[in-house]
């Protein structure tokens, strides 16, 4: 695995062989479509903060508005990764 997001969020699953009774680590992959969503939302973040930073070095007073879309998308990156995890 090249891409260090998608080897973050693999998944190790213990399976059970037919002809053997010893456990064994299987590691699954993420979906894509998990691995684009993490990638969006990273982006979506960065966004959000130089907005923040923009608006307060122009207006120069704090938005809770995007400080309040900063945070949402933060708990959704962290809510995949100990999803994924799970």
């Amino acid at each position: 695995m090249r891409n260090p997001l998608r080897k973050i969020l693999k998944r190790t699953v213990w399976v059970q062989r037919a002809r053997e009774n010893k456990l064994q680590p299987v590691e699954v992959p993420p979906s894509q479509r998990v691995v684009y969503a993490v990638v969006f939302a990273i982006a979506a973040v960065v966004a959000l903060t130089v907005l923040e930073v923009a608006h307060m070095a122009f207006l120069g007073a704090w938005n809770t508005e995007i400080f309040a879309g900063i945070m949402s998308v933060v708990s959704f990156i962290l809510g995949v990764f100990i999803g994924q995890k799970a």
